[in-house]
């Protein structure tokens, strides 16, 4: 059914469904059809019996379907989150599923690295433009002194510099550089000599472009094929992508090309339980194989190898960032329409909007983590 065929929410049907549907909801501030703005409008008769047979995968389908629509998705996923429906709604079955799978095969591997980049970083980067802000970069602005997108990125990326505390000459790393947004702000605001590596081809080519001119080097390569020796190494949002089988060899990677008395800050979502799970909607379809380190994880993977210097969380930065994000997106659509279809758009409308109410509801957060290699000195970390 099109929104153009649309005239309003269907009455639904008084099936079983519906009453554990709405059994589940109460007490969460949600209902069906309801008057709230993060209240679902429903369009389909089968919305209750889909949503309690394929759980959060059944919920994003469905929205991408046009079975129902709602004002602030970003709200409603909030509200779920915070009244403890996360992991309900993720089917037992669907989580045995994962771990063994997990257990099983490297979802992660070498050979499999590039799935990510070709479903989604590659799918255009006419539309990333005009999503984010001009720095190009895919992950959470701080906003602890701005008040808009560019700004927080800019304070963002200024931030991780001060932490790995640059000087022109200097030898930087960017794993998982992106488009090239650390890269260039590095090279050019503090003269430093930048290598990046990505595994999207589309983010390679325009990053090398955004860095035409400056001292970096862009490559399309694996973390894990890496030799040389750096005075710093930056990682932002990329450790998402790395997979817990694969936590003690990017960590030895890190030590293993990090000079001596050299910085490395990790740029990373992290999750509040070491559970090995995934969203399987967000899994399916934006970012396959990817799955959200705890701080144990870390901890573990790093211990004997890196010093932590230095943690701090501004995971509800990121909640604005993603609102953000979605703002842009909606103004720009229009011009990028021709070229995607409806279904992509109601796509990357739920991810956004999901995403920033998780965020909201502190079910995930955002971290930075300054490692050493034995520092011999004090190390202040900037805010």
């Amino acid at each position: 059914m099109t929104s153009e065929q649309r005239i309003g929410p269907i009455a639904l049907p008084d099936s079983r469904a519906r009453r554990v549907l709405e059994s589940l909801l109460a007490g969460s501030g949600v209902t069906l059809n309801g008057d709230a703005p993060w209240d679902p409008q429903i369009f389909h008769p089968d919305f209750c019996s889909r949503i309690l047979r394929q759980g959060s995968l059944g919920l994003g389908e469905s929205y991408m379907d046009g079975w129902w629509e709602c004002e602030h998705i970003d709200e409603l996923a909030c509200r779920l989150l915070a009244h403890g429906l996360g992991e309900r709604a993720r089917p037992a079955s669907d989580r045995l599923m994962y771990r063994l799978q997990a257990g099983l095969i490297n979802l992660q591997s070498k050979a499999r690295a590039y799935i990510v980049g070709e479903a989604h970083y590659d799918l255009g980067n006419d539309l990333f433009e005009r999503m984010l802000d001009p720095t190009m970069c895919y992950s959470c602005g701080y906003w602890k002194q701005a008040d808009n997108l560019h700004d927080a990125q800019l304070a963002k990326l200024e931030l991780a510099c001060r932490k790995l505390d640059l000087h022109p000459g200097m030898r930087v790393l960017d794993i998982g550089c992106g488009w090239g947004s650390f890269a260039e702000y590095a090279a050019r605001r503090h003269g430093v000599a930048v290598t990046g590596i990505t595994i999207s081809r589309e983010q390679a080519e325009l990053a090398r472009q955004r860095c035409a001119g400056l001292p970096v080097e862009i490559e399309l390569k694996d973390y894990r094929d890496l030799e040389g020796c750096f005075d710093r190494i930056v990682s932002i949002g990329m450790f998402e992508h790395v997979g817990h089988r694969n936590y003690s060899a990017y960590f030895e990677t890190i030590e293993h090309v990090l000079a001596e008395n050299g910085l490395f800050l990790l740029h990373t979502i992290g999750s509040n339980n070491s559970e090995i799970s995934v969203d399987p909607w967000i899994d399916r379809y934006i970012f396959p194989n990817g799955v959200l380190p705890s701080a144990r994880h870390i901890a573990e993977a790093s211990e004997g190898l890196l010093l932590m210097e230095d943690w701090q969380n501004f995971g509800p930065d990121y909640d604005r960032t993603l609102m953000a994000w979605r703002d842009n997106f909606d103004v720009h659509w229009p011009e990028i329409a021709d070229r995607y279809s409806e279904r992509t758009r109601r796509m990357f409308r739920y991810y956004l909007s999901v995403c920033a109410g998780a965020f909201r509801a502190r079910d995930i957060q955002l971290w930075q983590v300054v490692f050493s290699r034995k520092r011999p000195t004090r190390y202040d970390a900037p805010r």
